[in-house]
């Protein structure tokens, strides 16, 4: 059974919630509803399950206007998962999953053997045949949550609307119900609408996407084509690199820091050693925290390189999959030249960038503070048989070794605030 909304509008009042929403959903399908707090959401939730009637427009339920259901009716072709659909009531679970069955039942009509197959088969299809017996009022939030989806399975609905049915859930328990509505989408057919907040459990699970946007459909379709970086900005005002899943292709969203930044400090720039992925986290940290930062000599295309490029970091830049050239070697002692401290990441070393290891020490040597990051401890990290060891072990004896990032900040702090952002008066002393 599938739905279709065509041109529907809504408002409190004189606040328009929603305007002109259309979009459609196959039967059997799995769509995500996505978007900002406001955007009306849940308000379009509600109208799919006919709590609310549109002000214009109309929603079909298989063809036919959701006007022409009864209410038994209509409980028997959809069902719904409320937002922290708590119970305070003291029923057992195998009990309130039997209230999915009130649509089947006449008045005074008790329930039939054939009603408690049903309950029995929806307990054990969400893994509930356990907590059969015990107080819903003793359950925990996700298998609460459990519970309301097997009494609305119970219902035999063709669809299912839920509203944020992982919120509030550990990582298992979001997996787990996420889990079990595709496998109901799948191998029964059934139709799943699902508000969702977390956008990556929306790219992993949703076959389609409606991203709402202030009332409207800004993009509606497959999760590549809903989830872009132009897209997220200009709905959630966020800047975010959208790259495929490593194994099975869906997006997957890492955010990005924002384009509102940190006053500048008066020090002279923190410059960066890094590669081999372990420069991104201190290019971050150092540029949140309002330090001019400079990074090199990095590979083009290499994970450090694009955290450079996305904070706008100045870089001494290799060519992909290349040892560092003399060229770029002197071009990176001169970025060195204007750096008030230096920061060697735990990088890998290899026979590629071992002149990095020398930019370090020949920054020591001309009485650079310059730190080492030594997070890992002993950890393996020399494969030039030797000679990147000493190298680095001439730079620790010069530098500072720091073994956390947190002393490794408060070391900068000292370092460059205290020295430089308090000028010196005409005669040599520092102003308060």
């Amino acid at each position: 059974m599938d739905l279709k909304i065509q041109d529907v509008t809504f408002a409190y009042g004189e606040h328009a919630v929603l305007r002109g929403t259309t979009f459609y959903v196959p039967q059997g399908s799995f769509l995500g509803i996505i978007g900002p707090n406001g955007g009306g959401k849940t308000t379009l939730l509600k109208l799919l399950s006919r709590l609310l009637l549109p002000q214009g427009g109309c929603i079909l339920l298989g063809g036919q206007p959701l006007t022409a259901f009864d209410r038994k009716a209509l409980a028997r072709s959809m069902a719904v998962v409320a937002q922290d659909a708590a119970a305070s009531y003291q029923f057992t679970v195998e009990d309130v999953v039997l209230m999915g069955r009130a649509p089947y039942l006449g008045r005074f009509q008790s329930e039939t053997l054939a009603d408690y197959e049903i309950v029995h088969h929806a307990l054990a299809v969400t893994g509930c045949s356990h907590l059969r017996e015990r107080l819903i009022t003793e359950l925990s939030g996700g298998e609460r949550q459990r519970v309301m989806i097997a009494r609305a399975l119970a219902q035999q609905p063709k669809v299912l609307l839920l509203d944020e049915p992982t919120a509030h859930l550990d990582i298992g328990y979001q997996q787990e119900i996420l889990d079990l509505l595709k496998h109901l989408c799948l191998s029964e057919g059934l139709t799943v609408v699902a508000v969702l907040h977390d956008l990556n459990l929306a790219a992993y699970y949703c076959q389609e996407l409606v991203l709402v946007h202030k009332g409207r459909i800004h993009a509606s379709g497959h999760p590549s084509r809903v989830l872009t970086p132009e897209n997220l900005e200009e709905v959630y005002g966020i800047r975010v690199l959208v790259t495929p899943h490593p194994v099975f292709g869906t997006p997957q969203i890492s955010l990005l820091p924002g384009s509102r930044r940190r006053q500048r400090k008066k020090a002279p720039p923190v410059h960066i050693i890094a590669g081999g992925g372990s420069g991104g986290e201190l290019l971050r940290d150092l540029t949140e925290a309002g330090y001019t930062v400079t990074t090199g000599v990095l590979n083009v295309g290499a994970s450090d390189w694009e955290a450079a490029r996305a904070l706008a970091v100045p870089v001494v830049a290799e060519a992909p999959f290349s040892g560092i050239s003399e060229e770029r070697h002197r071009e990176h002692l001169a970025m060195l030249e204007q750096a008030g401290a230096v920061v060697l990441a735990e990088i890998p070393l290899g026979h590629g960038n071992l002149l990095n290891i020398k930019a370090a020490l020949a920054a020591a040597e001309r009485g650079k503070p310059v730190f080492v990051l030594e997070e890992r401890g002993e950890a393996e990290r020399d494969f030039t048989g030797g000679e990147g060891a000493r190298l680095l072990n001439a730079v620790k004896a010069r530098g500072v070794v720091v073994k956390e990032k947190a002393g490794l900040y408060r070391a900068l702090q000292e370092v460059l605030d205290n020295h430089f952002n308090h000028p010196v008066d005409e005669a040599g002393r520092r102003e308060k």
